[in-house]
């Protein structure tokens, strides 16, 4: 059950937003306005918020797994106070963050008590005074309860999936809302701070750098901190029994971070050996590594049906194979580091990370890049309709922002790019739009504005119309 401030009762977040407006409206005194409920992002219109940014989330986490039917989390409980650092970027009367499921026990905006109200995802808060644009405030939620699992539209889980000793946190697209209450959209990045306190014997693993770790009363609590702005789908934390290593990379001892379920450490111990050479070979291709540490956590099969690219630490479903590795970690700079603005840009993150595959190849004896583009070109519609079903950069819905399309024909327009320009300037296009973007956002129109201002003299009229946004196999290859 919710509840919020005693003396306040809770009321309906539709009704508080009315109810603030038509104060505004009467000369009430109450000059501000909510901020809105989702960011109509063009997939998942409720995801985020409008009003404000958040910089910085410090989060204090207490998870305790199930005794009971762990497949489903019976009997787990976690508990969280998270704090949010954000700047109003409109007079705001009340703003929403994002949180799904949970029992919410309190709200405060700079330490005074505010009422708060539940509508489906929507936390709706009412600080106790109007917050002036450009101010910076702290509103700080305490919570509780068993998080859910969220089913997305294309029928993959993301959000708390709770596993054989413990817990995943995915968020892609919109799984942290499950565990967290943020402003759940990429558009809007932070740094983290992240504290979880688990029963001892049991590790606990997030993003960015360990901090500290400290067992007391038959609890460790583990201190995670992500400096570089992260979006909120790219957090995640790892709860469970893993082998750990440590070690560094490089010249400027880039920090190592692994954590592998005990039953997948053999088969993971000869591709996670080659983690230094990939990110070797990455920066030499993408540039200076964007992230202050790096890692893995590899899990078991059963835990989570898909790898992903969370930020320095990227998860996968048991050992992966070099190709799955080289693509997450290409992430880091494609996805991460530059992040989209909206989920209709997907294709900037996967198209960049499925071309990585191909060069990978291209520079170990594989197939060259071209190659693999002529044989996925000579795939008609009939025979490979998933392909040609829709164009990278529109696709038909938020259940196929995963498609191929997005992820194949992505890398496909990176190859027409490449056939135009040449090889030089290419990787002067690839390097710098890594450069250029580096810990911000982007959308497709930024990308081929720039890749327009770094080829001048070039067309790339036909690339985009039929490649980027056309319907269909194109006629040429």
């Amino acid at each position: 059950m919710s509840r919020s401030v005693p003396v306040v009762p809770a009321v309906p977040a539709f009704l508080l937003a009315l109810g603030l407006a038509l104060t505004a409206c009467s000369g009430g005194g109450v000059h501000g306005s909510p901020g809105s409920s989702g960011v109509h992002d063009p997939y998942f219109p409720k995801a985020g918020n409008g009003g404000y940014d958040v910089s910085h989330y410090d989060l204090k986490l207490a998870y305790t797994p199930g005794q009971g039917d762990r497949d489903r989390g019976q009997g787990s409980r976690l508990t969280g106070t998270a704090t949010l650092t954000a700047r109003a970027t409109e007079h705001l009367s009340a703003f929403d963050l994002d949180l799904k499921g949970l029992d919410v026990e309190d709200v405060t905006v700079e330490g005074r008590p505010a009422r708060w109200s539940r509508s489906g995802q929507e936390l709706a808060v009412r600080p106790h005074d109007d917050l002036d644009a450009d101010e910076t405030f702290r509103v700080t939620v305490h919570y509780s309860g068993t998080p859910e699992t969220i089913t997305d539209p294309d029928g993959s889980e993301e959000g708390w999936l709770p596993t054989a000793d413990g817990a995943l946190a995915l968020g892609e697209p919109t799984g942290s809302m499950a565990w967290l209450p943020g402003n759940d959209h990429p558009s809007d990045k932070a740094s983290y701070d992240i504290t979880i306190t688990v029963p001892k014997g049991l590790q606990a693993v997030s993003n960015g750098e360990l901090r500290g770790e400290s067992t007391s009363g038959g609890r460790t609590t583990f201190a995670w901190r992500s400096a570089e702005p992260m979006a909120t789908y790219l957090a995640t934390v790892a709860v469970g029994r893993y082998d750990i290593s440590r070690s560094t990379l490089g010249p400027g001892h880039l920090p190592v971070y692994i954590a592998v379920d005990p039953t997948q450490a053999r088969a993971a111990r000869g591709v996670l050996a080659k983690l230094p050479e990939i990110m070797e070979w990455e920066e030499y291709n993408f540039g200076p590594y964007p992230f202050s540490s790096t890692g893995a956590i590899v899990d078991r099969p059963q835990d989570a049906g898909y790898a992903l690219e969370t930020q320095t630490r990227p998860v996968f479903p048991g050992a992966p194979d070099t190709t799955t590795l080289v693509h997450e970690l290409a992430h880091q700079w494609y996805g991460d580091s530059v992040t989209p603005k909206t989920w209709q840009d997907m294709w900037l993150n996967e198209g960049f990370a499925t071309y990585a595959e191909w060069l990978w190849a291209e520079d170990h004896d594989g197939d060259t890049a071209q190659q693999t583009f002529d044989r996925l070109y000579a795939h008609g519609e009939d025979d490979y309709p998933d392909l040609w079903s829709f164009p990278p950069a529109k696709p038909t819905s938020a259940a196929h922002i995963s498609d191929d399309p997005v992820y194949v024909r992505g890398a496909m327009v990176l190859q027409k790019i490449r056939r135009t320009v040449g090889d030089d300037r290419f990787y002067d296009i690839v390097q710098g739009w890594a450069a250029a973007h580096r810990h911000g956002n982007a959308d497709t129109d930024d990308f081929t504005a720039y890749v327009e201002r770094m080829a001048p003299g070039k067309d790339f009229t036909g690339i985009w119309r039929d490649w980027l946004y056309g319907k269909g196999k194109p006629d040429r290859p």
